[in-house]
C-alpha cells in the first residue's frame, strides 16, 4: 500500500457515504474533493432496484451531488455481463426499473418462452407465478443469473428479503445455482474499472463490509479501505483471514488522501 499512488476510487454507498438517507460525516467533503481533483470514481451498489438517475436524485437531499455517470449498480454490471456473454440475447427478467432499464440499454430482449437467461434482481412485488415461470425456464435450459447474493436488505421497518434469498428458492426448485454478478464477485469491480478506464494498481476501494467490499477489492487487486460506519465493527476483523490495506473510523479520514 505504501508504494501505491491512488488516482482512481471506487466506493460503496450504504454504510460508507450514507445511512438512512443521511450523509455520513465527511461524505460530502469526500465526493466534493474527488470532483474538485477530477479523480475518476464510481459509487458501487448491489442495489438493482434503481437506475443511476434515480439514485442520484435520492442522494441529492443528503448533500451528495454525484453525477449519473459516477454510479455503478449491480444491474448495470449484470447487463454488461449478459451483453458480453450473448450479444443481442434475450432474458426473462424478475426485477424493477434499475434492472429493466439497464438490460434495455444493453440490447437484451425480453423473452418469456425460450430465453437465453433468467435474470433475477431486487423486487419487492414478485409473485409465485413469476417464480414458477423462472423455475420452468431454467429447467428447460435457460442460464440463471442474479444481480447480487445479498439475502436481506434494509427496509423502512427493518430487514427485507433480497435477491439472494429469492435465488435460493429457485435453486431449491431447480437444482441450478445462479451466477451472481454483484459484490463480492470481483467481476463487478473489473467492469467498474473498465467503465472509468482505471488500473487496479492505482485504484482504491472503500467499503464497510469485509465479506463483500473488502474481499472483492482484494481479489480485484485494489488497495482497500474499511470504514467502521457500517456493517463491520473493528472487533469483527478477527473472524476473517484477510485484512484491508487500512481500517479507518469513517470516510472523512480519506479526504486528504484524494
Amino acid at each position: 500500500m505504501a508504494d501505491r499512488i491512488i488516482t482512481s476510487w471506487l466506493s460503496d454507498m450504504d454504510g460508507v457515504l450514507v445511512h438512512d438517507d443521511q450523509a455520513l460525516p465527511g461524505a460530502v467533503e469526500f465526493v466534493s474533493r474527488l470532483r474538485e481533483k477530477e479523480r475518476p470514481f464510481l459509487l458501487l451498489t448491489n442495489n438493482s432496484l434503481f437506475t443511476p438517475e434515480q439514485l442520484r436524485e435520492r442522494l441529492l437531499p443528503s448533500g451528495l451531488d454525484v453525477p449519473v455517470e459516477s454510479i455503478w449498480t449491480s444491474a448495470l454490471a449484470t447487463a454488461h455481463f449478459l451483453s458480453d456473454q450473448a450479444p443481442g440475447g434475450s432474458a426473462y427478467v424478475i426485477g424493477e426499473d434499475g434492472l429493466h432499464v439497464a438490460l434495455d440499454e444493453a440490447g437484451i430482449k425480453r423473452n418469456d418462452r425460450n430465453p437465453d437467461f433468467v435474470v433475477l434482481g431486487e423486487n419487492h412485488t414478485f409473485s409465485i407465478e413469476e417464480l414458477t415461470q423462472a423455475v420452468r425456464l431454467i429447467m428447460d435450459g435457460a442460464r440463471f443469473v442474479a444481480t447480487n447474493p445479498d439475502v436481506t436488505g434494509p427496509g423502512p421497518n427493518g430487514a427485507v428479503i433480497a435477491t439472494g434469498a429469492v435465488a435460493a428458492m429457485i435453486t431449491t426448485a431447480t437444482g441450478k445455482q445462479p451466477y451472481f454478478v454483484g459484490k463480492p464477485n470481483p467481476m463487478m469491480f473489473r467492469s467498474a474499472l473498465n467503465r472509468i478506464d482505471a488500473h487496479s494498481e492505482n485504484t482504491a476501494m472503500v467499503g464497510d463490509r469485509m465479506d463483500t467490499d473488502i474481499v472483492a477489492g482484494i481479489e480485484a487487486g485494489l488497495a482497500t479501505f474499511l470504514v467502521l460506519t457500517g456493517s463491520t465493527a473493528e472487533s469483527d476483523l478477527e473472524r476473517f483471514s484477510f485484512r484491508p490495506s487500512r481500517v479507518l473510523p469513517g470516510i472523512g479520514d480519506l479526504v486528504d488522501l484524494v
